[in-house]
């Protein structure tokens, strides 16, 4: 199982392509080979997933019934801003255009580990999306993990 976490200060290439930063690049497991599955975030900004998590979620998702309308939503919203990328020799991998207009990627962006997958950022979004208040993020803490 992929570990990943911490924040990485990345840059975008003029052509949309990112370098994976060593300390994740390094999480990913080797049987999954060079390829991974980038989605559209629930939040602005885009999910990188291993294969091998990304298809415990696929199964969850192409496992429901067609024939409930919400099902139906779900899965067509959920693979309609899949894509599957390599990475090349050098680590990185190109963002489809599409995905950098939805995430708002510029030349600059934050990549964080979140444990099975990694998030890719806009930095100015990403602040917005951080609870800045630690009495707040303990409260929060204590909610779901006590």
């Amino acid at each position: 199982m992929a570990f990943f976490s911490s924040e990485y200060e990345c840059k975008l290439d003029a052509k949309g392509r990112l370098v994976l930063p060593a300390k994740i690049k390094a999480q990913l497991p080797e049987s999954g080979g060079t390829e991974l599955m980038l989605r559209r975030g629930f939040e602005p900004c885009l999910v990188l997933y291993p294969l091998l998590e990304y298809k415990k979620i696929y199964n969850k998702i192409a496992g429901l019934n067609e024939f409930n309308e919400e099902f139906r939503m779900l899965q067509r919203n959920f693979f309609r801003g899949n894509a599957l990328v390599d990475l090349d020799t050098m680590g990185r991998f190109l963002i489809p255009k599409p995905m950098i207009k939805y995430s708002q990627l510029e030349k600059q962006v934050i990549v964080v580990g979140m444990g099975n997958r990694v998030e890719i950022w806009n930095p100015d979004l990403y602040e917005k999306y951080l609870i800045n208040d630690q009495s707040e993020f303990s409260k929060l803490a204590q909610k779901y993990l006590d």
